[in-house]
């Protein structure tokens, strides 16, 4: 059977039986905290999210002040989803909501640092990321 066309949505809340199973396949340790990640998905100022049918592939989310910063704190696809395009369609449903923006940021590190420069990030000047992380997939 060939696989749905990938469907987008910045208004669909996914439950955290369907969240859950997303982060545990990219191994994010936020999934230890089912309660509290689902809490703050859904209070995100954009939460998008990417669906095969209806089997959640994909989703980002923002926080912002909506007047100069906007942060992007998750994006996560499907390991078997990678590659497909899934991941820049969902950071471009973000970016074009919080086009100018005085400052869009996020933290990448690994294989994300170049998909992310891809999408028009830059390393901010001389900035170092620092963070209080009470998770240990770092």
């Amino acid at each position: 059977m060939e696989p749905l066309a990938i469907q987008y949505s910045d208004n669909r809340q996914p439950t955290i039986e369907e969240i859950l199973p997303l982060y545990r396949a990219n191994q994010w340790s936020s999934a230890d905290k089912p309660d509290v990640l689902h809490k703050g998905l859904l209070a995100s100022d954009s939460l998008v999210t990417a669906w095969d049918g209806e089997q959640l592939v994909g989703l980002g989310n923002a926080i912002s002040d909506g007047h100069l910063v906007v942060y992007y704190p998750h994006l996560l696809v499907w390991p078997k989803f990678h590659g497909r395009g899934i991941g820049t369609g969902l950071m471009r449903l973000l970016m074009d909501k919080y086009a100018g923006l005085h400052q869009q940021m996020l933290v990448a590190d690994g294989r994300a640092i170049d998909f992310y420069r891809k999408c028009g990030f830059e390393r901010a000047g001389q900035t170092a990321a620092m963070w209080i992380y009470a998770g240990d997939d770092h």
